[in-house]
């Protein structure tokens, strides 16, 4: 290692709310650490969305560690409302955060220290954690490559408001939440259609007056974690949150079946029918990319393998993938428990006391994750 490389006890790869979770714990205990961010500023992810995007969990179970989700705490935060508060968040507790600079390898050297190359140098750390979120590289299937250059399409990631789009028939591919929706933002201006795949049942966004994931905290479900048996079959299946299916049928919206192939400006599917389009957004999901990472950190399927965040590479850790741990793993106001608990790890091998229950080697057994779009 040069002389040059600047070096850290911890980097943490990733600017979004897992990152500035750990970051506080991190400043907590006054560890020197940085923070990248390959984006121009903090939480990208949340930039990136669509304009009219709501969380479905309320402002009273969205605040990180140390300061309050301000507003209505019944209310439902927009995408505007989760930037201030996550830009206000870094600011408060001036976390020491590098924008615009992207972790393009990440590797280990001969004495044990990580190293991280950017464009303009390398980096050297004790410990990492990798923070890069769910949501990382696009799905798109293969047969849209088939659509005609005039049909316009778009990922999810790129949609932003219903103008970006052509007036004529849209379709909507994806019967998640984000699927559902983007069809519903989309209604007011268009015909309407969706592709569902495999539908998903439908949690009510209220019960008995409460908001669901009151109900959930208040039951521990959302505590239930991906080791036991009920919290695997949760993990396994994904869920709407509130009548999204009626809504959508109230405002007009065409569903249909699985879409299965295409040509030119028209869209099949499984059971036959046949649509033509003028634009398609695919709410496909998104893929895990750890190339990047120059270490055996994922399975054959790019699923990271980890027991609660911590890897079977001793020092590096992953934090904010959708079931790390439990059902709030990925969620804003829930990534702080897990946060806490690799923070813990990361103080204990500074420390040279390894915790009974994380790995005690490269090679100690770890379950992998379970990690659903």
């Amino acid at each position: 290692m040069s002389d040059g490389t600047d070096r850290y006890e911890v980097v943490v790869i990733g600017g979004g709310q897992a990152g500035l979770a750990i970051g506080h714990y991190l400043a907590e205990q006054g560890r020197r650490f940085l923070i990248l961010e390959q984006d121009h500023d903090v939480a990208p992810a949340w930039r990136d969305r669509w304009d009219s995007i709501t969380l479905f969990t309320p402002r009273r179970c969205d605040s990180l560690p140390g300061l309050e989700f301000p507003g209505e705490p019944d209310g439902y935060p927009r995408r505007e409302e989760v930037l201030t508060y996550l830009q206000r968040y870094a600011a408060k507790f001036d976390l020491p955060i590098r924008v615009g600079a992207a972790a393009r390898r990440l590797s280990r050297a001969a004495g044990g220290e990580f190293v991280i190359d950017l464009d303009d140098g390398r980096l050297a750390a004790d410990q990492v954690v990798v923070a890069t979120g769910p949501f990382q590289a696009p799905r798109i299937p293969a047969f849209a490559a088939a659509l005609s250059a005039d049909v316009v399409q778009m990922h999810s990631t790129g949609y932003r408001r219903p103008s970006d789009l052509p007036a004529g028939p849209t379709l909507v591919v994806g019967g998640g939440n984000t699927g559902y929706q983007i069809a519903q933002d989309l209604a007011a201006s268009r015909e309407t259609h969706l592709a569902i795949g495999t539908r998903q049942p439908a949690l009510p966004q209220r019960l008995l007056g409460r908001d669901l994931f009151w109900w959930l905290v208040k039951t521990g479900l959302i505590y239930k974690s991906v080791e036991t048996r009920l919290g695997q079959r949760m993990s396994q299946k994904e869920t709407l949150v509130g009548p999204l299916p009626k809504i959508a049928k109230r405002l007009g919206v065409i569903s249909h079946g699985r879409a299965i192939e295409a040509s030119g400006r028209t869209v099949t599917f499984a059971d036959g029918g046949q649509l033509e389009v003028d634009s398609v957004v695919w709410a496909t999901g998104f893929r895990y990319d750890h190339s990047w990472i120059d270490l055996p950190i994922a399975d054959a399927d790019g699923r990271v393998k980890h027991r609660r965040g911590v890897t079977e590479i001793a020092g590096l850790y992953t934090l904010g993938l959708q079931w790390q741990y439990n059902r709030g793993s990925a969620l804003l106001g829930f990534v702080k428990d897990d946060a806490a608990f690799i923070a813990e790890r990361i103080a204990a091998r500074a420390g040279f006391a390894q915790p009974a229950d994380a790995p005690a080697t490269e090679t100690s057994e770890v379950t992998t994750a379970r990690q659903g779009d």
